[in-house]
Parts: structure tokens; C-alpha cells; sequence
């Protein structure tokens, strides 16, 4: 029975990998659906912080009149939309609606003495128009406050006295500016109102007439300030989160989400889920690059984050620096105007990259009704392909394996479908790597040291090991031989590895990773498990018995050596996890490199993989057919095959550029690894012809 039990599984190997490539081919069309949705929005939208605007005029001599000018400026380097918050009473003083005392300032101007015991708040109008327009935003966020307050005037000036200090007065949230949001709209530009979520409680009634205003000035969309999103903290109470997505639905308003925010803002994505995922993605140029950084590395910038990131929206910051050397105070704003102008600035440059300036638009989300019964087949592909994996380590538990994996990933869906969905792509994308690994290293140990194993854990011939195990050089295939198993080694090994690719694009398809609204769990895993399990299946599952192995493996003295290596290796480990995923930083050197990939080749391959693992990966697999100590070299070559996958977990990358990085990263990759086998073969034929005499040299 044991026997019968063992052929099966022997036999279930082909079916189960069957199984895996039907699941890979059926999340092809999930894949086409995708790069069909991210085509359908081009045009990225240019918006200002009108707030920065104003705070730099007010070091200027005249104030409005900067603002005037910069306003047409920006209007003709190709911003075309202003992002306004909502107003306090500093804004509203910068702007030059009003302006506001406490009683010590009010005693000065009138030449009188300090009030005792009184610490109010004195508010002038700056004329008729902005106590008609502004007032009852001012008094609106007074009655919020609870504050008493009553007309007052002075110097032919009407205004109010507000019976609350100064600094409470200033913390209190008011309504958009209607003349500045008149004014903008006047000019020509859109405007992206910034909401926040600190008008508390939350008032349907008085929300709902907002956006009616704002929707009269053509706002279309709206940015949250703040840590959440409007109506948040008051949903358990209010429901007011649905009824602002509501709202928002009502007069056909988007959502922007802010790119690498340290947490997203609370609510957004049940906000995105109820207006139907109409939302883009938003990147903010900080004030400090707007001034430090140059042009050219801006425009870099700008385009990458619209071709690799799916960015529709660019959020433009501002600032001002005291210059001793020119005496005066110096902006950002002249750096951006440079940035964005002219033939080679970064509208045109955008523009001839495909994504010409205009309102940034949601992406066409479909939902074919194919896509379900495909992700189920994609889903069984999963749970075949790590039940494989499994089996490797624990042979004759194929059959098993894959039931009980069938029944669990059904029940986890049931649960929690998203979790499931990671679950399954985590495992595909830890488990096609793995069995490439295994395979390759099987084939360089069957092509030396003898042993004959397969990806399923069983062993061809029977043979736990030769009499040649050991060796350190190993004879008998010329370099012809050598070189055409290597090539062919590395073009299989990869197509292994990007068997995993269908799985993670298949199974996570949901438009909330296109807008980073959920991420990609388990990257670290994804760059460490790989290398960790292949390792374990040299160190153990070659030659002789696992069990053999571990004994031995478990005698063996630490020296000094070990220690030192362990440690070189942690080191190199954490150095290598700090790289990987969105959380990785570069230098300046390597920017600039990568800037000069991304100009050269329209698309930037993955350093790592072109210039370092699929090199060595090619020279490895070269050299262990001669030589035992170059394992190591397919040990660090492995990285390129981890990194291939990872790239597509990056899902807020287009799906088609992944695939050209990654397959540009293998074709440069190989040219260099076959460039470094030519360079060796030369440098050991001069080594060869040389050494004997050398070495007589040295020992006379």
C-alpha cells in the first residue's frame, strides 16, 4: 500500500505542475484586463498650494499684486489647477480679508490702557465685500465654537469683538474662501479643495451646501488635510463618512490619496470603496526640493512617478530662503518655472511620454464576468505549485498536500478574501523561485558529483551519492559543453522563477493595490525564504539522507571561521532587506545612474538583477560545472530570480513595464554574465600557461 502511495505521488508530480501552468496561462486575460484599465487614464494634472502662495507674498512689498503675477506665470508654465484648504482666520489675514487684535493690540491703536481682566478678540473687515462674504464664515465657526461675540467697528471699519482669547480663535476651522475661490476660478484655474476633519460634528446640511458651492466654481475633485479623511471621526456615531462619500457621488466629486504618506489617512479606503474607486494618485514635490533640487533631476522625477507609479496628480509645494549672498529673500517658485517650461521642460516632456496635461481622470475599472472563474483556476495554480514546493522537503505528501490546500485556500476566501489572495501570491511567489533553485542546483550536482534528484523530491537512479562527492575540480566537459548548459540552465531557471508572475498579478488584481490603498504583504519573506529553502536542500537534501546530513551537519565543531561568516552574512542579509521593497533608499551616485538607465533605455532594469545576479548567476552555473567553490556564485545569483518576481509585486507599477524591465534586466544581465565568462576563460588560459613557471619561480 506504502508502495502504491509513493507512485502516485511519483505520478502526481506531472499532473500538479500541469495544473500550475493551466493556472499561470488562465491569469493572462486577468493580466490584459489590467494593462487595459491602466491605459485608460493618461493626463496628469499640475496643481499649486495656494496657501504657499500667499505666506511667500507676504514677504514681498506689495502682497496682492505678487500674487497677480505669480498666478499668471504659473497659468503659462502649465499649472493648471490651485489647491485650496479650507480658511482659518491667519489665512484669511494673509489674504488680506481682515485683520484680527486682542485687547492689548485694541488699547494701543485707540491710545487707551489695557482692559483689566478681559482677553477678547477684535476682528476689522477689510471693506463692505468682505463683511458681506467673509462674515458669515467668520460668525458660522463662532457659533461652532460657542463663542459670544457682537459687532463692533473702528476707524470707519466694521468688525467683531469675540468674547474667546486670541489663540482659540485662530485653531478654529472655517469655511473655503468664497472670494478666493471666485477669484481662481475667474483666472482660469480648477481647484482641488483640501479637505480636513476638524468641523465637528459633522454637519450633512451644511456639507451638502458646500459642495454645491464648490461644484459652482467646477471643483471635481478634493485632497484631505490632516490624518483622516472628512466625516471619519464621527462615522460610528454619524454615519457621516458614508454620507460625505455620498455627497461626493452626488455632485460627481473624485478623491486624491497621497503617495508614501508614513500611514494613510484614516477612512480613505472606505471612502474610495463607496464613490466607486474614483480616485487618483497624488504625488507632493516638497518646498525644500522645489528650491534644492535641480531641473533636470525634478523633470526625472515627475516622469517616473507617472510612467512606474501610476501617478495622475502633482502636488507642487513652495517656499522661501533668506540669501545673504543676493540680500534678499529667494522662492522656489523661479526653480519650477524653469522646471516646467519650454521644449525640454517637464510638461513637453511629459507631454511626448504620453501624458499630456489636462484634469487628472480615475482609471476604467472592469469587471469582466470571466475573471472570477479564471481567479479560482488561478487559485488551484497556486496551491499546486506550493504543494510541489512542500514535497521537496517532505516527499510522498504530494496528493495530500494538495487537497488540504485546495480546502483551506476555499475556507480562507470565505473569511477574508484579500488575505487569501496574499496568502496564496505569497506562496506562488516563494514557491516558483525555490523550484527553479532546487532544479538548477540539481542539475550541476547531477553533472558532478553524480546524484539525480528531481524539483519533486524523488530521486531518479536511486543513487544517494557517488564516490566523487567531495571534489573540489571536476573533469570531463569541455567549454563548449560547459557554456551551452549554463545558457540553457539560466533561460530555464528564469522561466521557472517567472512562473510566479501570472499568480501575483492574477490572484491580486483588486484596483485598491493599482492605488496602494492595500499593499502587497510579505516582500521580505518573498527576497529571503527563496535563498533559505534552497540552501537547506543543498545542505541537506544532496547526496546522502537528510537525516545523514543534519548528523552531520549537527557535529561539526564551530571555529572562529563560522562565526565570522555568520555574522558577514546577517550583516550582508539586513543590509540586503533594507534595499528591497518601498521602504528601500539609494545614494545620490546611484540615482544619477538610475536616471541615466531610465533616459537611455525609456524603461529603468533593476541594478541588482542586470548588473549583478544575473551575471553571476550565468558565470556560476559556467564555472560549478569545473568548480565546486563557484556554488556560491549561483547562491548570489539566486537574488536575480527573487527580484524578478518582487518586481511585480510593485502593483502600482504598470504591468507592462515590469515586463520590459524585467526581461531587459535578463538581456543585459546575460550579455555581461557571457562577457565575464569570456573575460575568466582568458585570464585562466594565461594562468595555465604561465603558472607552472611562476610557481618554479617561487619555489627556487
Amino acid at each position: 500500500m506504502l508502495q502504491r502511495w509513493q507512485q502516485w505521488n511519483r505520478k502526481a508530480i506531472l499532473w500538479l505542475w500541469v495544473i500550475a501552468i493551466i493556472g499561470a496561462i488562465a491569469a493572462l486575460p486577468i493580466g490584459m484586463n489590467r494593462m487595459d484599465m491602466e491605459a485608460s487614464s493618461k493626463s496628469v494634472e499640475y496643481v499649486f498650494d495656494y496657501r504657499d502662495l500667499v505666506e511667500i507674498s507676504d514677504y514681498q512689498a506689495r502682497p496682492q499684486q505678487y500674487i497677480d503675477e505669480q498666478l499668471n506665470k504659473m497659468k503659462a508654465v502649465g499649472i493648471t489647477t490651485m489647491s485650496l484648504y479650507e480658511s482659518s482666520m491667519k489665512e484669511l489675514s494673509q489674504s488680506g480679508r481682515l485683520k484680527y487684535y486682542n485687547s492689548k493690540d485694541i488699547a494701543l491703536l485707540q491710545n487707551k490702557l489695557e482692559p483689566v481682566g478681559q482677553n477678547f478678540s477684535y476682528v476689522l473687515f477689510s471693506g463692505p465685500q468682505e463683511e458681506e462674504q467673509i462674515g458669515p464664515i467668520v460668525r458660522e465657526a463662532m457659533d461652532r465654537a460657542g463663542a459670544v461675540y457682537r459687532p463692533w467697528s473702528f476707524d470707519g471699519r466694521n468688525g467683531l469683538v469675540i468674547e474667546l482669547p486670541l489663540q482659540e480663535v485662530l485653531l478654529q476651522p472655517m469655511d473655503f474662501d468664497p472670494m478666493t475661490l471666485q477669484s481662481l476660478h475667474d483666472k482660469g484655474f480648477h481647484i482641488l479643495a483640501r479637505f480636513s476633519d476638524r468641523v465637528l460634528p459633522y454637519d450633512e446640511a451644511a456639507t451638502d451646501a458646500q459642495l454645491a458651492r464648490l461644484k459652482e466654481v467646477g471643483v471635481t475633485r478634493v485632497l484631505f488635510d490632516g490624518a483622516t479623511v472628512k466625516g471619519y471621526k464621527d462615522q460610528f456615531e454619524l454615519r457621516s463618512l458614508n454620507s460625505f462619500a455620498e455627497l461626493l457621488n452626488k455632485y460627481g466629486m473624485g478623491i486624491a490619496t497621497i503617495e508614501n504618506l508614513k500611514k494613510p489617512q484614516s477612512g480613505i479606503n472606505k471612502l474610495a470603496f463607496i464613490t466607486n474607486y474614483n480616485i487618483v494618485r497624488l504625488y507632493s514635490l516638497s518646498a525644500e526640493d522645489a528650491i534644492g533640487k535641480s531641473p533636470e533631476v525634478l523633470t526625472d522625477r515627475f516622469l517616473l512617478a507617472a510612467k512606474d507609479r501610476n501617478i495622475r496628480m502633482f502636488f507642487m509645494n513652495a517656499g522661501v530662503q533668506t540669501s545673504t549672498e543676493k540680500s534678499a529673500v529667494v522662492s522656489g517658485l523661479d526653480n519650477l518655472y524653469i522646471t516646467m517650461k519650454g521644449k525640454d521642460g517637464l510638461v513637453q516632456k511629459l507631454t511626448d511620454a504620453g501624458f499630456s496635461p489636462n484634469l487628472a481622470q480615475p482609471f476604467d475599472v472592469k469587471h469582466p464576468s470571466y475573471a472570477k472563474p479564471l481567479k479560482m483556476v488561478v487559485a488551484a495554480g497556486a496551491v499546486a505549485l506550493i504543494a510541489l514546493l512542500i514535497n521537496v522537503f517532505i516527499p510522498g505528501t504530494l496528493i495530500a498536500l494538495f487537497l488540504i490546500g485546495l480546502i483551506g485556500a476555499a475556507g480562507l476566501f470565505q473569511i477574508n478574501s484579500a488575505l487569501a489572495e496574499q496568502a496564496l501570491a505569497l506562496g506562488a511567489g516563494i514557491s516558483a523561485p525555490t523550484l527553479a533553485l532546487v532544479w538548477v542546483m540539481n542539475r550541476v550536482y547531477a553533472r558532478t558529483e553524480g546524484s539525480l534528484r528531481t524539483v519533486g523530491g524523488t530521486a531518479w537512479n536511486g543513487r544517494a551519492g557517488t564516490a566523487e562527492e567531495g571534489k573540489w575540480i571536476f573533469e570531463g566537459l569541455t567549454v563548449g559543453r560547459r557554456l551551452g548548459l549554463a545558457i540553457t540552465w539560466f533561460v530555464v531557471t528564469a522561466l521557472i522563477s517567472l512562473m510566479a508572475v501570472p499568480f501575483v498579478f492574477g490572484l491580486l488584481n483588486n484596483i485598491t493595490y493599482s492605488m496602494v490603498l492595500q499593499q502587497f504583504r510579505g516582500v521580505s519573506l518573498l527576497h529571503l525564504a527563496p535563498i533559505g529553502l534552497t540552501a537547506i536542500y543543498v545542505l541537506l537534501y544532496t547526496g546522502h539522507s537528510p537525516v545523514r546530513r543534519l548528523r552531520k551537519v549537527a557535529n561539526m565543531p564551530i571555529t572562529v571561521f563560522m562565526v565570522i561568516a555568520f555574522v558577514v552574512i546577517a550583516v550582508v542579509g539586513m543590509y540586503y532587506l533594507s534595499r528591497t521593497g518601498n521602504e528601500g533608499s539609494a545614494s545620490s551616485l546611484e540615482l544619477t545612474f538610475r536616471n541615466w538607465l531610465e533616459q537611455t533605455f525609456g524603461v529603468r532594469p533593476r541594478s541588482k538583477e542586470f548588473l549583478l545576479s544575473h551575471p553571476l548567476l550565468l558565470i556560476g552555473l559556467f564555472l560549478a560545472l569545473r568548480y565546486r567553490v563557484a556554488w556560491v556564485f549561483i547562491i548570489v545569483g539566486s537574488i536575480g530570480q527573487l527580484s524578478m518576481v518582487d518586481t511585480f509585486a510593485h502593483i502600482h507599477t504598470p504591468l507592462y513595464i515590469s515586463i520590459i524591465r524585467v526581461f531587459l534586466g535578463l538581456g543585459l544581465g546575460a550579455i555581461i554574465g557571457l562577457i565575464l565568462i569570456g573575460v575568466w576563460q582568458v585570464l585562466e588560459g594565461v594562468w595555465r600557461k604561465w603558472s607552472p613557471g611562476l610557481i618554479r619561480k617561487i619555489t627556487e
